[in-house]
């Protein structure tokens, strides 16, 4: 869960950050997935901290 919330978010702000700096369409689509990729790596590392510490 925290993965695809991380993925989801991560998306949302490559597409915010595309936009404040200019980008058109594509650089949108290329910067949510990039995010989304980099922030559900983050998550997936997350996820499994939590699965050591707690589980």
């Amino acid at each position: 869960m925290i993965i695809a919330i991380a993925g989801i978010g991560g998306a949302i702000w490559g597409v915010l950050l595309a936009k404040k700096r200019g980008g058109n369409r594509l650089d949108m689509v290329q910067h949510a997935a990039s995010c989304a990729i980099a922030s559900g790596l983050l998550g997936l590392f997350a996820s499994i901290a939590l699965a050591r510490i707690f589980g």
